[in-house]
């Protein structure tokens, strides 16, 4: 459970850093994908956990 809550820490503070170097690209990016459609969003999404997923299992051998 505690690898769960490291994860999770570690990913608000890529995220946060992401925010802090880059704000206008940041803000851009967001006004970008509210123009996108909900379809094209979700499988966007789907395809990033994918490849997330795919990351850790070659990290942990999973």
């Amino acid at each position: 459970m505690s690898d769960l809550w490291t994860a999770l820490a570690l990913a608000i503070v890529i995220e946060g850093l992401l925010y802090a170097a880059f704000p206008e690209q940041m803000k851009r990016m967001i006004v970008q994908m509210l123009a996108m459609p909900t379809s094209q969003l979700r499988l966007t999404a789907l395809v990033i956990a994918g490849i997330g997923l795919f990351g850790l299992w070659l990290a942990r051998g999973i």
